[in-house]
């Protein structure tokens, strides 16, 4: 790849499921001179429905295939992978044996083993690969890396993250949704990876974790549709973390810092923070697009997605680390992983009535 960003890339899109739309659209605004050439499903039918619709929203020629080496034969200079998890594996080891630069949607696989399989197969191949950790891409998020970069904060000692989502029984009813078999898990790894990575990102490693993983009355589910921790931060700070996605209607997820010179709260795309010194600093966007926290899990801006992408596009174009690269996913692989056996380990035995 040529040094620049102002190259050109075709981009071959690998999955046509719930978020392929918002795909499509980042990829639309994308100011990275990108081009959605191509996009590879499982159902010859759907997916050139799908392309038709996608090339009338871009405007230009989408191309539709069923077959992998098909579509690899066109030589696309990036790939965004989104299939569920229980596709990825096969899709991530083709596409970095071809060498061409990967985005993939989280998770990356179902379980902590897999996913650094998927990693390994890039890193082997000395193909960049990265994730959608688009929530890292907000202003507000990247107002309070800075911040905590630059040391204005002081140590972090205490970290509360909140996930209260709520997804109605017809999202569940979808086959295989909130199963292991298909999606590795429930809230954890399907809905609040996003805060967890997020929260990691901010606040560096875990260390420790104490958790419970269950399955209400609210929902008829295989996983867990409810999960808490307590989590001990290698840097000495505590942790708690609530989520859900049977918290109707569903709310803003939120991560709280205490830290030696502030308290913080980021939710959603919000940022505030009350200085001990009595300022206080608020940056809000300007519209409100929502976080995907209720019933419909698509009511959010393609705007982070559309951020996220051009950050690994400019990264393959100069050579430099992405802002999400897929290494860093196994860390909230990792407190997931942790998460399910400490779960599993946490029942008590006789227990005085």
């Amino acid at each position: 790849m040529a040094k620049g960003t102002e190259v050109s890339m075709d981009v071959l899109l690998i999955g046509a499921g719930m978020v392929a739309q918002t795909h499509v659209l980042a990829l639309r605004d994308n100011t990275e001179d990108l081009r959605l050439v191509s996009v590879l499903g499982r159902d010859q039918t759907r997916t050139a429905a799908f392309c038709a619709q996608a090339s009338e929203t871009i405007g230009s020629q989408v191309d539709a295939f069923i077959d992998l080496d098909d579509s690899l034969a066109t030589r696309p200079d990036m790939a965004i992978l989104i299939t569920p998890p229980n596709a990825r594996i096969d899709y991530a080891k083709a596409l970095a044996q071809a060498g061409i630069p990967t985005l993939m949607e989280k998770p990356l696989e179902r379980t902590l083993p897999a996913a650094t399989e998927v990693v390994d197969a890039f890193a082997r191949a000395e193909v960049p690969a990265g994730v959608c950790f688009q929530h890292r891409t907000r202003a507000a998020s990247q107002a309070l890396k800075a911040h905590l970069d630059a040391g204005d904060l002081g140590q972090i000692v205490h970290v509360e993250i909140r996930v209260p989502w709520w997804r109605d029984q017809a999202y569940y009813d979808a086959p295989g949704r909130g199963s292991y078999e298909r999606d590795g898990g429930g809230v954890m790894i399907n809905q609040a990876i996003h805060s967890l990575d997020l929260a990691l990102w901010l606040a560096g490693p875990v260390a420790q974790v104490q958790a419970q993983m269950r399955t209400t009355p609210l929902h008829q589910m295989e996983a867990e549709d409810i999960a808490t921790a307590l989590l001990k931060f290698r840097s000495g700070a505590t942790g708690v973390l609530s989520a859900s996605t049977a918290a109707y209607p569903g709310g803003p997820e939120s991560i709280a810092l205490t830290t030696a010179h502030a308290q913080v709260l980021l939710q959603g795309d919000t940022l505030q923070i009350d200085w001990h010194d009595g300022r206080q600093d608020v940056i809000a966007p300007d519209d409100n697009t929502g976080t995907g926290g209720g019933a419909d899990p698509m009511a959010f801006s393609h705007g982070w997605h559309q951020s996220v992408i051009e950050d690994f596009a400019r990264s393959v174009k100069t050579g430099t680390s992405p802002l999400a690269p897929a290494q860093e996913a196994l860390h909230v692989h990792a407190v997931i992983h942790a998460m399910e056996q400490a779960t599993q380990s946490a029942t008590l035995t006789n227990v005085p009535t």
